[in-house]
This record gives C-alpha cells, sequence and structure tokens, in this order.
C-alpha cells in the first residue's frame, strides 16, 4: 500500500508541477497581449495563478477519491461528508497547510497528504515568485487608472 501510495506521490508531483508550469508560461505570454492596464495585467496573472491553483487541488482531490474508494488505501475520520466537494475541501485545507483538522486522513493516505502539503508551499511559492516579477513588469505606479 505505501509502495502505491509513493508512485501516487510521484505522479502527482509530475502533474502538479506540469500544470502550473504550463499555466504560468501561459500567463507570461497572454499578459503583455492584453489591452487593459499594467496593474490590472497583474491581477489576471494573480487570478490565472490561482486558476491554476485549483487545478492541482482538483488533482489531489481526485486521487484521494481514487485511493480511497478504488484502491483502499485509508479512510477520512473527522467530518467527512462524502462528496467530491469534501474532497476539495480537504484537499485545499492541506495543499495551503491550513489544517483545520476537521479532517483527517487515515491509512496510506496520511503519506499522500504530506507530500500535498510540501507540494502546495513549493507551488505557492512559485506563485508568489511570478506576481513579483509580473508587478515588477507591470505595476507602474505613477500610470493613473
Amino acid at each position: 500500500a505505501m509502495l502505491i501510495a509513493a508512485l501516487i506521490c510521484c505522479l502527482l508531483l509530475l502533474a502538479t508541477a506540469t500544470v502550473h508550469y504550463e499555466s504560468l508560461r501561459a500567463l507570461s505570454s497572454l499578459l503583455p497581449a492584453l489591452p487593459i492596464t499594467g496593474r490590472h495585467r497583474v491581477l489576471a496573472g494573480i487570478l490565472g495563478a490561482f486558476v491554476a491553483h485549483m487545478l492541482e487541488i482538483a488533482l489531489y482531490a481526485l486521487a484521494y477519491y481514487l485511493l480511497r474508494d478504488h484502491f483502499d488505501l485509508g479512510n477520512f475520520g473527522g467530518h467527512f461528508a462524502n462528496k467530491f466537494s469534501t474532497f476539495m475541501y480537504f484537499s485545499a485545507e492541506t495543499f495551503t497547510a491550513v489544517g483545520f483538522g476537521d479532517i483527517y486522513p487515515a491509512g496510506s493516505l496520511r503519506m499522500v497528504c504530506g507530500v500535498e502539503a510540501l507540494n502546495g508551499l513549493l507551488l505557492v511559492g512559485w506563485s508568489a515568485s511570478f506576481t513579483y516579477l509580473a508587478m515588477q513588469r507591470y505595476w507602474n505606479v505613477i500610470e493613473r487608472d
């Protein structure tokens, strides 16, 4: 069971890094071409990064669903409702390392959760770096809207 969880972790890391890379690459190409002010380009970049993070969170939520229901690699305790929105909620709180504790993993799913938290921190940091560079490039303080 741990070997399957480790393999899934590797696949999720590869998938989320690819989603993030391609999203930020697309934003880098798209933002300069948008017919909006520089400050609005920064906001568009933040929105694009947010969408990328939501896709990444959804990948982990889908993995939790599959690992629990089809691979029997663990379960969830606490206030867990058997709906995809609950998987999304749990994934979002894990990805952001918030970890409210109202839902908790059991079994080999714990390993995936630990990897998701580290992966999320790295990807959020990457988005922060991207946003900083976009602000340097587009945020003209002299500009008046």
